[in-house]
């Protein structure tokens, strides 16, 4: 479980966003913060207006009305400065099929004008052994994690995770998991979207659930879980101390073999 520190400082702020296309509204007046240092989701079904809101906060797209900081810079007039602080995944066609881990890495840093060496960001993400290997040979979690990397060159404050796991097989979204975490804990925000109940449980410190372009609840998991308990709710199938998948886990190990 992640500690807070004594005082929680909110690094993002959103109050009364509005997103609307012609006459439909994708968000219909949000308000939330996230804290700096923690694991935060944004929950709930597709259309719900999750991604339209993480895509304003990235300044990937215009609001229509409300307001948001990001470290401080408002998103109105300091667009650029926000980009200076944030990682953002990008979807597999931003990459070059034919460059090799290195080499993209190596673009990436030119990009952002910064100097990393493909090495040590590898590392981090356990791809050390793949330099070499061209992005479109990965497995899904070794290209999930490359892109995780990426997010990572220009030492962000905060990274933005887009549905980070789906499509992964257990061993390899448990291998994310921890790589989250340990970003985390080496000080950086995390805002995650996924559709993984059980995911945002284990990893997120809170989270808000949205639906219908409104965000009808907002806390930590285990406080929504007991609050929920505590109004006489019981689950139809008796709750054992673990699943299918840590059964899974535990009969074929956790140790990083995609691919």
């Amino acid at each position: 479980m992640h500690f807070y520190p004594m005082t929680k400082q909110p690094i993002i702020t959103v109050k009364d966003l509005v997103k609307n296309y012609g006459d439909f509204a994708a968000v219909k007046g949000i308000s939330f913060e996230v804290y700096e240092g923690e694991i935060f989701g944004l929950l709930g079904p597709n259309g719900a207006g999750k991604t339209t809101t993480l895509e304003i906060i990235e300044t990937l797209r215009q609001k229509t009305s409300g307001s948001i900081t990001v470290d401080g810079f408002d998103i109105e007039s300091d667009t650029d400065s926000i980009k200076k602080r944030i990682g953002v995944q990008l979807q597999a066609a931003g990459y070059y099929p034919n460059l090799n881990l290195s080499e993209l890495i190596v673009l990436f840093s030119g990009l952002y004008g910064v100097d990393k060496s493909p090495t040590e960001m590898l590392e981090k993400v356990a791809l050390t052994d793949k330099a070499k290997a061209k992005y479109k040979d990965l497995s899904g979690g070794q290209k999930q994690r490359f892109s995780i990397a990426t997010t990572l060159i220009n030492n962000p404050r905060i990274i933005f995770l887009d549905e980070p796991t789906t499509g992964l097989d257990p061993q390899a979204r448990r291998n994310l998991w921890d790589l989250i975490r340990e970003i985390r804990d080496q000080g950086t925000t995390v805002v995650i979207t996924t559709h993984y109940m059980d995911e945002a449980e284990v990893l997120c410190d809170r989270v808000a659930f949205v639906d219908g372009g409104y965000i009808i609840g907002i806390d930590t998991p285990d406080h929504f879980i007991d609050e929920l308990v505590s109004s006489g709710f019981e689950r139809k199938k008796q709750v054992k101390l673990a699943n299918l998948e840590d059964v899974f886990i535990n009969l074929t190990g956790k140790e990083w073999r995609e691919g």
